[in-house]
């Protein structure tokens, strides 16, 4: 055989070798944590689109909103597409992780509910309000009863108000902290709950037309695409953010979700 031959054999499986780097790597799936309701169904959408491009993606769902970052800084997976940003400061302030986000995707505006009054105007003194437990999500109801004149806040409070932030309560609402998806649930008991759009959808809630107060659509709590921050140059991740970006998933978010779910790109 001719060294001429040779060098082209070799040169032809080194070219085979680099083109089958990508297969390769996608032998294992991207594993994307997500919360049920919309995340999830954004996500299979998502999951339906990079199929056709040869990207593989595992979609796992969480009941919660801590164990998907707890999942992801243990490397258990590949990103997330559950919490907004303030959000994600919050937990990388809070318990040392190192994660990023990659990419905006849509925008869930809270809202609040009531199955005994039609306006907020209607809440009497002392009424029971139930809001979310954790710092961003009960900052952003605080923030929606202070924007419909029900209380005021310390000025210096920021996105991250508290129910001993409160200044100003004429009603003398009494605040009831809960874990995020257990409110749908509490509108039994209280005279009104804040409610996380993604729950509400769940819960079978309209918030185009069963909630009495909604965030205004410019809200700064664009939920984001996050990776540790050791990944976030991955080429795999670039395209995930383009086939989620696409028409097709935009298209999909405003027929299914009719404004209750909004792209954030």
């Amino acid at each position: 055989m001719s060294i001429k031959v040779l060098k082209s054999l070799a040169a032809f499986a080194l070219g085979a070798a680099v083109f089958a780097q990508p297969a390769l790597a996608q032998d294992k799936p991207l594993k994307i944590g997500v919360t049920a309701g919309p995340h999830a169904q954004i996500f299979d959408v998502v999951k339906q689109e990079a199929a056709k491009q040869g990207l593989k993606i595992e979609v796992i769902e969480f009941s919660d909103y801590v164990q998907p970052n707890v999942a992801l800084a243990a490397g258990d997976l590949d990103a997330n597409s559950y919490q907004h940003q303030p959000y994600l400061d919050n937990a990388n302030a809070d318990r040392g992780y190192k994660l990023v986000s990659i990419a905006k995707t849509v925008i869930f505006p809270i809202g609040i509910y009531s199955k005994k009054i039609k306006s907020l105007s209607e809440l009497k003194e002392g009424a029971r309000f139930a809001l979310p437990n954790d710092p961003t999500n009960g900052g952003r109801a605080l923030l929606l009863l202070q924007a419909n004149g029900l209380i005021k806040l310390r000025p210096d409070t920021g996105l991250k108000a508290t129910p001993i932030d409160v200044v100003e309560n004429p009603k003398k609402l009494r605040f009831i902290e809960l874990d995020a998806a257990q409110l749908p649930r509490s509108l039994d008991d209280t005279d009104a709950s804040a409610v996380n759009t993604n729950f509400a959808l769940e819960a079978g809630l309209n918030p185009a037309k069963d909630a009495i107060a909604q965030e205004s659509p410019d809200s700064p709590y664009a939920n984001v695409l996050v990776v540790r921050e050791k990944d976030k140059d991955r080429p795999e991740f670039a395209k995930l953010v383009s086939i989620y970006h696409s028409p097709a998933v935009k298209q999909f978010i405003e027929t299914k979700y009719k404004g209750a779910v909004v792209a954030a790109w």
